[in-house]
């Protein structure tokens, strides 16, 4: 029993506590409650997870309930693919409600409240409830309509209800107290006024509930015994319960509100806003672009329910905000269409294959396993012939010792086919190369039993067969944005992060037993990835997208970045050092084009910042990183350090950080106006000829 307890997450233990303190287990009930305003994504699936998993284990009931109290923002279309996502993701509901369900019940609970003296119509003007609210160290003020009668409040009201106000004219608010330490007990919103159609009631109502009025009273009226939200509103958990001591019944469930740490994955935002801002801009090819976190996106990309449960799972139920590692939830996918894709052959950058000793009119059929890790899947037929499509990275003409593919003079293996070896090549006019001739051993082939079949080589490589070959169209996808956390700087747009490549569309080809794929079927393309049949496949046409690669690109990327800022760092120094002018050059344009090629934009302003100390190789590396790199400008880095960074330049005695430093200025023409009186002395006492004329151009 303790060893089950320990792996209790802590919504679990209180539920546990409830029970052991006599909560009748039949009156557990959850829900999942999602607004209808845009797709789920994948911070929801952590919620739908948690909240359905509480339901499995306890064998309780879970409603599904669209929290649809503004229409302003919600339709039907995310309604249908809510749905979808739920049941995509394994789960069923017990029963689908709707906020607007209960819009009557809401209504009259809250005129029961005016009557009771516990909310009143505020006409104020928004602008003049939020000054008369106050500030979080600062106590809020009574309005000038907060002691309006039952009376003419319940004809108000009654007036909004009707549409006899203008949308934003009148406001119900919770009579509460102004001078809570909580700024959302200081009576907040009830209702609000909106004119507007609602795609389940139609034009019945005026007026509409705000969330926190609408949500616990929700919880109420379906016996919700535990309302589970995410830590920003842990805030707003005093609220909930006074709206329910306002209607509470003794002989009912009182749900209670508990709260855990949402997802927050890295290179990504979760934000329905933002989400929604890149579907109607169109950066994306709507909500379900295979770039996008949500789930319709996920799935269309390929990735499996069972890996989104998975990572749920491994990532847990906390009490404390993090930030969860894409490539986490990349390797729950890998785990799991390792154990179920079918591996084929295909080569997406082709160049030519000629076996100049194959039989020109030969075709074999050769045995090729479907899925090694899944006996079970069987095997299949793959076409060979003399002439092949192999990728074109798989070849160099003259090749280092280390490069284990194909090149001439050396054999590799054709994966479930024969041993080649590369003899010649053939190049168009401007010295590409456009084929490639090889011989191959014909006793050498796998699986044949043979002395030859059974001999080590550096390599294998995957091919096609030239005359079977199938032409597809294959979306390479990738990150949709370039930094970890793309919405989290002060004063960058999260545009400003979009990842250029984050789609590229490239002509394929594959093998023939790909000739009947449908949408949704999975595939591990060997050596390649693992790639999904997209829906817009016709019969005429093949679209596969890349779902994800056999390794993890961005990790290795990261550690190339990383470690390519640490060796151009070692540079600096060979370039400091450096006396021949020319080799000099040389050194700093190979250091400026590093400096270029990094993409990581917190890990460019962390170097520059780390590197702001009393030393000239690393100011000198500061001040190129700032001038050279394009993906930061001076605004990005903290005032503080950026003066630092300026005063300490100025002073090195090295004059190419001082020229550098001068040329950064110019482009901040905030802070060159704060350091026009040093550059001035700098001037006086320069005695550098470059410097010098830098600085007579300034005219300062």
């Amino acid at each position: 029993m303790s060893t089950e307890e320990k792996s209790l997450h802590f919504i679990e233990q209180i539920i546990e506590d409830s029970l052991s303190k006599g909560f009748p287990q039949d009156k557990l009930r959850f829900r999942f409650p999602p607004e209808p305003n845009g797709y789920l994504h994948i911070g929801h699936a952590k919620s739908i997870c948690l909240n359905f998993g509480l339901g499995l284990k306890y064998n309780a009931p879970i409603n599904l309930r669209f929290d649809d109290t503004n229409p302003a923002k919600e339709e039907q279309e995310y309604v249908d693919a809510i749905k979808e996502d739920l049941q995509w993701l394994g789960f069923n509901w017990a029963e689908e409600r709707y906020a607007s369900d209960y819009f009557q019940q809401l209504y009259d609970w809250a005129v029961k409240m005016i009557k009771n003296g516990k909310a009143y119509v505020d006409s104020q003007s928004s602008e003049e409830m939020a000054e008369q609210k106050g500030t979080p160290t600062q106590p809020g003020v009574d309005g000038p309509y907060r002691n309006r009668s039952v009376e003419e409040n319940i004809t108000l009201f009654e007036g909004m209800k009707n549409g006899d106000f203008q949308e934003g004219s009148h406001v119900l608010r919770a009579k509460i107290d102004m001078t809570s330490t909580n700024m959302l007990m200081r009576d907040p919103l009830m209702y609000r006024v909106l004119h507007r159609h609602h795609h389940r009631t139609g034009n019945d109502w005026k007026i509409y509930p705000m969330y926190d009025f609408a949500h616990g009273e929700s919880d109420y009226i379906e016996q919700i015994s535990h309302s589970i939200c995410t830590l920003e509103f842990v805030m707003h958990r005093e609220l909930y319960n006074w709206f329910l001591d306002q209607i509470y019944d003794d002989s009912k469930v009182k749900p209670h509100q508990y709260e855990f740490a949402r997802l927050n994955l890295n290179y990504t935002v979760m934000s329905k806003r933002k989400l929604l801002q890149l579907v109607q801009e169109n950066i994306v090819n709507g909500w379900d672009d295979p770039r996008m976190p949500t789930i319709s996106g996920l799935r269309r990309r390929g990735y499996t329910a069972n890996s989104i449960r998975k990572f749920c799972e491994i990532i847990g139920v906390a009490k404390r905000e993090n930030i969860i590692d894409f490539s986490l939830l990349e390797f729950c996918l890998r785990e799991d269409l390792n154990k179920t894709a079918l591996r084929v052959m295909a080569v997406l950058d082709p160049i030519k294959l000629v076996i100049t000793n194959y039989p020109e009119d030969k075709e074999e059929w050769l045995e090729a396993e479907n899925n090694q890790e899944d006996e079970s899947a069987g095997f299949r037929k793959v076409p060979f012939s003399k002439e092949l499509f192999i990728e074109r990275e798989d070849f160099l003409e003259d090749a280092p010792a280390k490069f284990f593919r194909l090149s001439l003079g050396r054999e590799v293996r054709l994966k479930n086919a024969y041993i080649i070896k590369g003899e010649s090549v053939i190049k168009d006019a401007v010295g590409n190369i456009t084929e490639i001739h090889v011989t191959y051993d014909e006793d050498s082939r796998s699986g044949s039993g043979s002395e030859a079949s059974q001999r080590k080589v550096a390599g294998t490589l995957h091919w096609v067969s030239i005359k079977h070959a199938l032409e597809t169209e294959v979306r390479l996808y990738d990150r949709l944005f370039i930094d970890e956390a793309p919405d989290s700087h002060k004063e960058k747009n999260f545009l400003e992060f979009m990842n250029p490549s984050s789609l590229q569309i490239v002509k394929g080809f594959v093998e023939p037993s790909l000739a009947t794929v449908q949408s949704g079927e999975k595939f591990q393309f060997q050596r390649l990835g693992y790639f999904n049949v997209d829906k817009d496949t016709t019969e005429g046409k093949i679209v596969f997208n890349k779902t994800v690669g056999l390794k993890d690109a961005w990790e290795e990327k990261g550690k190339k970045e990383e470690n390519l800022l640490m060796n151009t760092q070692k540079e600096i120094n060979k370039y400091v050092k450096e006396k021949d002018e020319n080799n000099a050059n040389l050194i700093l344009n190979s250091i400026v084009e590093n400096i270029k090629s990094i993409d990581n934009y917190s890990l460019i302003i962390q170097t520059i910042v780390k590197n702001i100390k009393n030393d000239n190789n690393s100011l000198l590396f500061s001040n190129l990183i700032l001038h050279h790199s394009d993906k930061v400008q001076v605004k990005d880095i903290e005032e503080e350090a950026l003066t630092k960074l300026y005063t300490m330049s100025l002073k090195s005695q090295m004059a190419a950080v001082r020229i550098l430093a001068i040329e950064n200025l110019q482009n901040d023409l905030n802070n060159f106006n704060l350091f026009k009186v040093q550059l001035s002395e700098l001037k006086t006492n320069e005695k550098n000829e470059k410097v010098l004329q830098l600085l007579n151009d300034l005219k300062i």
